[in-house]
């Protein structure tokens, strides 16, 4: 099988595993398990490169996976909106609240379209989904630091996203594919760095549920 095929296939499953825990412990624990900024800027890329993506490549699997990552995003969006204000009582009024979220959808739009438009299709795609995914792994400690506990967080999670990360990361920044003319150093490193800190993470929440069980 193509090596392409092969780590787009396992970074594609291991991303489905993240969605769809985060839906789960979302509605089980009546909390949002992604960081909102990280999502925000997920549901935007989905829904641009899901658009653009087939009409420049026709069904992909690339494709295929964004489309089933932005509906899961919408559920994902919708323990946000449902539970999310519980985590901001202390500081902000609920329209406000609102407001902001709104703000900063629009913004992430206009983020991911600011990329493509630079970049062009494929090496703006990659280029925001690498830098996004990075601020994702950064939010995923701050989260678990501000809630002081591991809620809406777990080790599927956490896993999933470490290995979902690192195909891509071998792909774009070792094995190179033909639009970068190469393995890219910027997605290399940029690789190494959201592998760093989703280890990190890894190990905040092994040594919380140690912390449990002692």
């Amino acid at each position: 099988m193509d090596i392409y095929l092969i780590l787009s296939g396992t970074s594609g499953i291991c991303w489905t595993i993240v969605y769809i825990e985060c839906i789960r412990l979302g509605f089980k624990q009546k909390t949002y398990a992604m960081p909102f900024w990280a999502l925000a800027l997920n549901i935007a890329w989905e829904t641009i490169h899901s658009i653009l993506g087939y009409r420049e490549n026709g069904l992909s699997i690339q494709v295929i996976f964004n489309t089933i990552w932005f509906l899961f995003d919408v559920l994902i969006l919708l323990t946000y909106f449902k539970f999310g204000y519980k985590h901001f009582t202390n500081f902000l009024p609920k329209k406000i609240f609102l407001v902001w979220s709104l703000i900063v959808l629009v913004f992430s739009y206009c983020i991911q379209y600011i990329f493509v438009h630079e970049y062009g299709l494929v090496k703006g795609a990659s280029y925001s989904a690498f830098l996004q995914n990075l601020i994702m792994s950064v939010l995923f400690i701050e989260m678990f630091i501000q809630r002081r506990s591991d809620q809406g967080q777990n080790l599927t999670i956490a896993i999933s996203k470490f290995i979902g990360t690192l195909a891509p990361s071998i792909l774009f920044g070792i094995v190179g594919i033909n639009e970068f003319g190469g393995p890219n150093f910027f997605l290399l490193v940029t690789g190494i760095l959201i592998a760093t800190f989703d280890l990190i993470y890894i190990a905040l929440l092994l040594n919380n549920r140690q912390n449990k069980i002692s």
